[in-house]
């Protein structure tokens, strides 16, 4: 004698239910899709001389070294929408002829960005390079150095989601604004080894 079979034909999910359902599959979706345009990759910095990454440290240079300096005026750069933000950054320095300032702030948005952020923890350094040409976000602060006319800047980004930031790349390009607050320093100092790993 065969086995018989009833199908149950009760509706086991509300017509709410499965709204809801299909209305959290389409946010993952969405944000699947928006995480899938920032890429990542990986790359190792030159040394001047590979050597000095495996040296150990000096005891002839400071743990910390100080330089003092004074102030001499404020310059105030406002970028306009779609402007590569490092490269009119780079611009202004020269067109103003800054040779030594420190960011003081940053705020505005962007329309697109690239980072870089340390990924290892021994010499020589590696960063990612963290890349997304179609996100917006807010850019909270921005801090950083002007040494002997280059720019070594940082800034803090955030959108609905999360915080992040790194050192400012090329194809950061600006959404509503942008302003910069630099603080120009005097001269005559030598900062140009403040960011060489290799200066301990």
């Amino acid at each position: 004698m065969g086995t018989q079979l009833t199908l149950d034909h009760s509706p086991r999910f509300t017509k709410g239910q499965v709204m809801k359902t299909l209305i959290v599959c389409a946010l993952i979706a969405a944000s699947a899709a928006a995480a899938a345009q920032e890429t990542r990759r990986e790359v190792t910095l030159a040394s001047k001389n590979a050597a000095d990454d495996r040296r150990a440290n000096s005891d002839a240079v400071p743990a910390v070294q100080s330089f003092d300096a004074t102030i001499q005026r404020v310059v105030i750069l406002r970028f306009k929408f779609d402007t590569d933000l490092l490269a009119g950054l780079q611009a202004a320095i020269r067109e103003h002829k800054i040779r030594n300032a420190v960011i003081l702030s940053g705020f505005g948005s962007v329309r697109s960005y690239q980072v870089h952020q340390v990924s290892n923890r021994d010499l020589p350094p590696k960063e990612f390079m963290v890349k997304n040409p179609s996100a917006p976000a807010d850019i909270i602060s921005m801090s950083g150095i002007v040494m002997n006319g280059r720019v070594h800047p940082h800034m803090t980004l955030a959108n609905a989601d999360r915080a992040f930031g790194g050192h400012l790349e090329p194809d950061t390009r600006v959404f509503t604004f942008a302003v910069i607050t630099l603080g120009v320093l005097d001269d005559p100092l030598d900062l140009s080894r403040l960011d060489d790993w290799n200066d301990r």
